[in-house]
């Protein structure tokens, strides 16, 4: 018998519950669609009806130890708030955690001993990875993710460091051109606006607007829906202009982790997320701009080879993380 958490990554496409023991094995996994249109209420309805049908299939294994949730937005872990969210219209100062513990007690499902951890969904990632991942055993570690936008996590001490307002590691927010292409958040010049899977597209669109990338345009000309994976497989193919957006890119993520690695001097820098797969594409540019522009990298990178490195769990990190944060309560 082993006992188990429930993790939960609720995305504004997909709401994921995982069983996960305390070992780290993954018992089963449900996906179902967010249906964010339908208000916070009908939401928690169905994760609570996705975290009994997970429940009951491995009630016999052994102990519930607790429930973990990561969601994207900005997050009040200390009082199971969602304080703001983007992707979730009418979730402002929503008490998830509690509206989750009443229906779960209800249902008898959540013992006194069992523990409810609402944390934001790179924390939970990071977590995760720090658990079983790429960082694994590494007691201090960022995971940055790099997706439409950048997010971000940082784990000290085995723990996550949410920072003074729950709002610590926003690498994306990180200004690397001052001036520059303006962000949602209000700033101009953000990493996430030089180095995601948005900017690769922006770039995109700015070189075949300017007539400078034909292979570009004939992609779009033939598929309306191209993406960043597709300017990946241009670069890689030798296109000029598609290698230069990504060398662009990785010179913008080199400013941003040169900032971290200077201020944080952790142990490891985890990348992670969809466009980490153009590593490749990016990391020469990446480590040429770190080692201009951090002191602390030029001095130890030769004898720390993973000190930048690639994230393993994919997209179940977050899974992973929150069923670790629920099993410790933190």
């Amino acid at each position: 018998m082993s006992d188990f958490s429930i993790g939960v990554d609720l995305g504004g496409t997909n709401l994921r519950v995982a069983g996960v023991t305390s070992d780290g094995k993954l018992l089963e996994k449900v996906n179902v669609p967010t249906r964010t249109a339908l208000g916070p209420d009908r939401t928690i309805d169905e994760m609570c009806s996705a975290i009994a049908r997970v429940s009951a299939m491995h009630r016999q294994a052994g102990k519930f130890l607790g429930l973990g949730i990561g969601v994207l937005g900005i997050i009040d872990a200390a009082t199971g708030t969602v304080r703001k969210s983007a992707n979730f219209p009418g979730w402002e100062n929503y008490p998830v955690r509690a509206a989750i513990e009443s229906r779960l007690q209800a249902c008898g499902l959540l013992g006194k001993n069992a523990s409810v951890v609402l944390d934001n969904d790179a924390n939970m990632a990071a977590l995760g990875e720090q658990w079983l991942g790429a960082a694994r055993g590494v007691a201090n570690a960022a995971v940055i993710t790099l997706g439409t936008g950048i997010g971000g996590g940082i784990v000290l001490n085995g723990k996550i460091w949410t920072g003074m307002n729950g709002m610590a590691g926003e690498f994306g927010h990180m200004t690397v051109e001052p001036d520059g292409v303006p962000c949602g958040c209000g700033n101009h010049g953000c990493a996430e606006r030089y180095a995601s899977a948005s900017a690769i597209m922006r770039m995109a669109r700015e070189a075949v607007a300017a007539g400078n990338a034909p292979s570009m345009a004939q992609a779009a000309a033939l598929d309306a829906e191209v993406g960043a994976k597709s300017i990946y497989e241009l670069a890689m193919r030798g296109d000029e202009p598609a290698r230069r957006i990504f060398r662009t890119f990785g010179r913008y993520l080199g400013i941003m982790l040169a900032d971290a690695i200077n201020v944080l001097d952790l142990e490891m820098y985890v990348l992670a997320g969809g466009v980490s797969a153009a590593w490749d594409a990016f990391a020469p540019s990446m480590y040429e701009e770190m080692r201009k522009r951090s002191l602390i990298f030029a001095a130890i990178a030769d004898e720390h080879k993973n000190l930048i490195t690639r994230a393993q769990l994919g997209g179940d990190a977050g899974l992973y993380g929150a069923a670790r944060a629920a099993e410790t309560g933190e």
